[in-house]
């Protein structure tokens, strides 16, 4: 993926690692359309980031993502790099279903149905264009389990394997693949991790990225320094420790 010169829609970017990354990709030189749920965030992320588009999306409805989808690529013909960021993590116990069930329901629905809608919505669109990119984004966790988040982690190895997947099939395509790895980073995805002294720090973690990306424009995976911990765990041979350490040290994790 090349840094600049880009049309780029990220929908799950009013807050987090979408909006700083949104703002990074707009000031390296491209035109970038956040998208969210909340009216109030995106036209106040358009009052004060000019320049900056603003669609109104709910990943976890199909009917909003067809709808956004063809409001987007009427504003924007140009669109080509998708970048799947909407995503939620809940706490879950797994002892009694009705502790877990609707929450694991609704995990899997914004993060593994969401990217798969979005993609179907744009893959069209993408092949057409002589250049595009689609960015998904997993997780540490989908290598290494936090234990109180049982739906995340799979939903998260879900994408991976799907980036995976569709890599080889648009392999015949003008369409790159990359699949962004965050470790635990401070936001809102949990209570607690914005001030968590195991996540990192958010400006941090959009600068290495946007430099990996600046110089590594072939990468099929986006791993900051601090996600290899989890990412390698297995094939370093010291995945259970990995997991000891995950889970003794951190209630939270992305």
């Amino acid at each position: 993926m090349n840094i600049s010169g880009n049309t780029i829609f990220i929908p799950g970017s009013t807050s987090g690692i979408g909006l700083a990354l949104a703002l990074e990709l707009q000031a390296k030189g491209n035109t970038v359309i956040v998208g969210g749920r909340r009216t109030e965030l995106l036209e106040r992320i358009a009052a004060e980031h000019p320049g900056i588009d603003t669609v109104r999306i709910d990943t976890a409805d199909a009917a909003s993502i067809e709808s956004a989808a063809k409001e987007v690529l009427a504003r924007h013909p140009g669109l080509n790099v998708l970048v799947t960021m909407a995503g939620i993590m809940k706490i879950e116990d797994w002892h009694r279903p009705e502790s877990f069930l609707a929450s694991a329901e609704s995990v899997v629905t914004t993060n593994v149905l969401g990217p798969i809608r979005l993609i179907a919505a744009f893959v069209e669109h993408l092949r057409a264009q002589p250049d595009a990119t689609i960015v998904t984004v997993s997780s540490g966790l989908a290598f290494t389990p936090l234990k109180v988040t049982p739906s995340y982690n799979a939903s998260k190895a879900a994408i991976h394997m799907l980036s995976e997947s569709i890599r080889l099939q648009l392999a015949d395509t003008s369409v790159k693949v990359v699949e962004l790895v965050p470790p635990s980073v401070r936001t809102a995805l949990l209570p607690g991790q914005e001030s968590s002294e195991f996540a990192m720090p958010l400006e941090e973690f959009v600068a290495e990225v946007v430099a990996l990306l600046e110089t590594e424009p072939d990468a099929k995976e986006i791993q900051v320094e601090r996600v290899k911990f989890l990412r390698y765990g297995e094939a370093r041979g010291d995945y259970d420790q990995v997991v000891a350490t995950l889970n003794a040290a951190d209630p939270h994790g992305n």
